[in-house]
Formats: C-alpha cells, structure tokens, sequence
C-alpha cells in the first residue's frame, strides 16, 4: 500500500503537470490492486455494464463521414447566403438608382432647342444604361406584351380594339430585373 501524504490546497494548485499525473497514475494501480471487491454474505455480484453491441456504436469512418457531410451541407447553406445577400444589396443598390433613370427618360422625352443639352442627356442615359447591363440588370419589356402580374403592375384599363385581349397599351413607369429577381415592377396600362 502507498502512503497517503496530506494534501495541501495551495500546493496542489501549483503542483506540475507531470506531479499531477504521476498522482492519477498512482491512484489507477490502487484502483487496480485492489481488484473487485467482494460481496457480503448473501449479496447478489454487481452486474458488470455491458459494451453496447457494435451496430448502435458509430465506426471511426461512419463518424467521419457524417461529420464531412455535416461540413459540406454547412459550406454550401453559408456560400448560399452570402451569395443572396450580395444580390439583395445590389439589388437595393440599384434600386436607388432608378428614379436618376425615370428622371433622365423624362428629360429625354422633353422637347429642346438646345441639341448640346439634348445630347449630354443622351449621353448620360446611354451610360447609366451600360452601367445596369454590366450589372446584370434588364429592363422588362412590357408595351405590346401579354400582362403578366408577375412583371408588371397594372394601374388603368381601357378599352382599345387596335390590342388584343389582356395586353400592355402604355408603360407609365419602367420595370427592370436583376436576373430572375424583380427589383421594380413595370407600371402598365392595360387593354381589354
């Protein structure tokens, strides 16, 4: 039997590492000399806990094979959401944009004496356009296409016997996309 040696708190906190464990392995041989112990007298033994059989306990591949799954499905979730929230900030991005735009077709629309003035608006609509189709941004065709109130916005009904039935007569307000996602819907007069 090993001595038992009075344990001091603050030395014991302070003790190395390698006293610390050379403790433990003290106490495992203890552990371990003294065997099982013995049962009184008309006790029943202590039921040893059986190792669990091996279809419920999960082999080191399985383990490492959900695990590499686990990573992969949260690689693709995250790479999902960084990539709709860049579109959802472009989006938002050009959508502050779009009233420079509705103001520049105005002024387009405006008749002038003044051909220098006319053409800087030109110039600066033929820009912002350039900027809106690098960004992937596309303008919904609407005049003269069926209504579709996935694309367009109807805001006045007439009837008009030149257009067909359910069809776009007038674009009041441009409507554009940023892929498949609507940014602005267009706003239409509808015919029929």
């Amino acid at each position: 039997m090993s001595k038992k040696k009075e344990k001091n708190p603050v030395q014991e906190a302070a003790a190395p590492k390698e006293v610390l464990e050379e403790q433990a392995g003290e106490a495992e041989a203890v552990e371990l000399e003294a065997g099982p112990q013995a049962n009184a007298p008309g006790e029943e033994p202590e039921a040893v806990p059986e190792e669990a059989p091996a279809q419920e306990q999960l082999v080191p591949k399985e383990q490492f094979l959900r695990l590499a799954a686990e990573y992969d499905n949260y690689r693709k979730r995250t790479a999902k959401e960084k990539e709709s929230l860049w579109t959802d900030a472009k989006a938002d991005t050009i959508q502050a944009f779009l009233p420079v735009y509705d103001n520049l077709e105005r002024a387009m629309k405006q008749d002038t004496s003044d051909e220098a003035y006319k053409k800087g608006v030109e110039m600066t609509m033929n820009q912002l356009k350039e900027v809106f189709a690098k960004l992937g941004v596309t303008e919904i065709e609407a005049e003269g296409k069926p209504f579709d109130p996935n694309l367009h916005n109807a805001v006045m009904h007439i009837e008009d016997e030149n257009f067909g039935e359910n069809t776009v007569a007038q674009v009041f307000q441009a409507g554009f996309m940023l892929g498949e996602k609507v940014i602005r819907f267009a706003m239409v007069q509808v015919a029929n």
